[in-house]
């Protein structure tokens, strides 16, 4: 279904296109205790600046991106920018608006997670990064101090899929607790550091419906428990916990091909063909009404051959809740280059560049997300009455 005749809507100006491509950046230890490094595994720090380049050939002058908290601090206080500085400069050279993830479930080595320094290192770390942004660019940074906390606090307290393992439903909220005390000390020392700074919360949208027969308390329980890290971010959970404005300042939203399920057993994906699926728009509508904060898509893909006609639904949902009245800022291509499996190293066809080889200057192109993504734009581009932000160079 094609839009025909639209009303022009307002401009969204948070970022400098709407469609933005997103890095893979996660640097956990892995149940097996393995430190993952998917900037390095994907070379996209050594392509940082080819990359970014060929982002802006697809009409995106957006990106999301990490800085590897591990790698910056290996002693205590002390600060190794070589892993930043070239994503920094290129980020530069290349016109690309960069938000900044700061801790993608990754922590330094020897550091304990329940600790007081676990807050305290963080939020100098946040400082630190920021003084470096606006030394560098000569502007605040955008940051996500801490991506994914509700699904952090869900793989790594109660999943056990990640660092610190945990394996007790009990963890979970402990963690979930202590990750928003470090985003909000981060939050703080970064507006401290460099005012005008702009903070991303980014946590999934997800629907878990009860199976036929089941008490549906539980499953209603985790629905809402998908709000919480944003309400004590925001300050209306938890107040003690020192949240406010400053601090969820942008939403960002996660939303994959599985992010609806039957609750209970197997996890059995309730996909936009079943009835029992709720659409995104309602998704989008329901965080915007509970927040009223600037809000867009953070991620979103699928693998495979599935790839266009996901991402023209998603798109699809996006304009409808627009014209509903919610006004999304972007739509993130996450992850925008394929990469190696978390768990297996298995390859993961799920982005707009595929990885290539070693020694390729170029990515190679999926081509059918590509004239996708093109048609998309152009979408858009009659929706929101003709402007110039979805083109390739402004």
């Amino acid at each position: 279904m094609r839009d025909a005749e639209v009303t022009p809507l307002p401009r969204p100006g948070l970022f400098r296109s709407f469609f933005m491509g997103g890095f893979e950046c996660s640097t956990h230890r892995r149940r097996d205790g393995r430190r993952l490094d998917v900037t390095h595994s994907t070379r996209h720090d050594a392509m940082v600046t080819q990359d970014y380049r060929q982002l802006a050939e697809h009409g995106m002058r957006a990106a999301r991106d990490g800085v590897r908290w591990h790698l910056v601090e290996t002693t205590p206080g002390h600060y190794d920018w070589s892993s930043v500085l070239p994503m920094l400069q290129a980020a530069t050279l290349t016109g690309t608006q960069v938000a900044w993830d700061l801790c993608h479930y990754g922590w330094p080595d020897g550091l304990d997670v329940y600790s007081t320094a676990f807050v305290d290192r963080f939020a100098a770390f946040s400082r630190a990064f920021a003084r470096l942004h606006l030394e560098e660019t000569g502007h605040a940074p955008m940051v996500c101090p801490v991506n994914e906390i509700s699904f952090f606090a869900w793989a790594g307290g109660e999943a056990g899929l990640m660092n610190p393992g945990h394996t007790d439903r009990i963890y979970s909220d402990e963690l979930k607790l202590q990750l928003i005390r470090a985003a909000i000390a981060g939050a703080k020392a970064t507006h401290e550091a460099a005012p005008g700074a702009r903070i991303l919360a980014i946590d999934p949208m997800i629907n878990i419906i009860p199976r036929e027969g089941q008490d549906p308390e539980d499953a209603l329980g985790r629905n809402e428990g998908q709000f919480h890290a944003w309400d004590m971010l925001s300050g209306r959970q938890a107040p003690e916990l020192g949240g406010g404005p400053d601090v969820l300042d942008i939403v960002g939203v996660n939303y994959y091909w599985n992010n609806q399920w039957l609750h209970g057993g197997e996890r059995e994906a309730v996909l936009p063909s079943d009835s029992r699926h709720r659409p995104l728009r309602q998704l989008f509508a329901d965080v915007y009404e509970r927040y009223r904060r600037p809000i867009f898509m953070a991620e979103t893909s699928i693998e495979g051959e599935q790839r266009a006609p996901w991402f023209r639904y998603v798109c699809e949902e996006v304009r409808a809740a627009m014209r509903a009245g919610v006004p999304i800022e972007g739509i993130c291509l996450y992850p925008v280059l394929s990469h190696p499996g978390w768990d297996d190293d298995r390859y993961c066809p799920n982005g707009l560049f595929e990885l290539g080889s070693d020694g390729d200057d170029r990515r190679p192109v999926h081509e059918p997300l590509a004239a996708e993504l093109r048609e998309q734009q152009r979408l858009f581009r009659e929706l929101l009455g003709g402007t110039k932000i979805f083109a390739a160079a402004d």
